[in-house]
């Protein structure tokens, strides 16, 4: 599916329930880089399910959670709750927002998603002067375990397109241009999942670039699934193990 904002409007219960949150820490260390300021107005965009909405609204920040696609929104809405949050229909292009009226963008595995042109002109239309940007991606540290190894090696086998969108990251001409020669700050926060079986099939179906039930290559998928689970478990689960990779700084933007 070429359109990002509907890729997963069929996966939103699997995202909701599988995909894995944004560590604790992740918050104070952002505050302690004074990247996060105590009474910031945020901006989440793409957010999605809500995971790192949450985060901010339980520490008590005003968001506004920016995301195009009616599911997910409406998912963010009953997982957040209460709290000092709005649910913005609009996208990191064109979130909708009025000039100079945040101070954090920030946006939680969805940068790559993004259009960067527009975006970066909508970034320094909302941004007030000194505001800041914090891009996030929960990265799978394939190093950990032979299970992590196997765990990649399958979405690289049945993934539809995985290796046109499982990428993450800002390179190094992005970094220049979001946050000026110096590249902004990167920092990376230990992060896991424990899954049973149901859980990690439901991980993987979380994922825009896994066929679903009823498409072409989806049995042999949960077949290799049900094989990688029965080789790696211990006790009824296995650890998915990820990085919380973090770039962020003051907003730079070049005239």
């Amino acid at each position: 599916m070429s359109d990002p904002t509907k890729r997963f409007s069929t996966r939103v219960e699997n995202y909701i329930r599988y995909r894995p949150g944004y560590p604790e820490a992740l918050l104070p260390l952002l505050e302690e880089r004074s990247t996060l300021r105590h009474g910031d107005l945020v901006a989440d965009l793409g957010a999605g399910t809500g995971k790192l909405t949450e985060r901010f609204v339980e520490r008590g920040y005003s968001v506004y959670s920016i995301e195009p696609n009616e599911p997910m929104r409406l998912a963010a809405g009953r997982l957040v709750g209460s709290g000092d949050c709005r649910f913005v229909d609009g996208s990191a292009e064109a979130t909708g927002l009025a000039d100079s009226s945040v101070d954090l963008v920030a946006a939680a595995q969805a940068f790559h998603w993004f259009d960067l042109e527009p975006t970066l002109d909508e970034l320094a239309r909302i941004l007030r002067p000194g505001g800041r940007v914090a891009l996030i991606w929960n990265v799978r540290d394939e190093r950990c375990s032979g299970f992590m190894r196997d765990y990649e090696a399958l979405l690289a086998d049945h993934g539809t397109d995985y290796r046109n969108v499982g990428a993450h990251g800002v390179d190094t001409g992005t970094r220049e241009r979001l946050f000026g020669p110096h590249r902004g700050s990167f920092e990376r926060i230990p992060n896991e999942q424990r899954l049973g079986r149901d859980g990690l099939v439901g991980r993987v179906l979380s994922a825009s670039y896994a066929p679903e039930a009823g498409h072409p290559g989806h049995e042999e998928m949960i077949a290799a699934l049900d094989a990688l689970f029965r080789r790696h478990e211990t006790a009824g689960e296995v650890v998915l193990h990820y990085r919380t990779e973090v770039y962020h700084g003051p907003f730079y933007r070049y005239i």
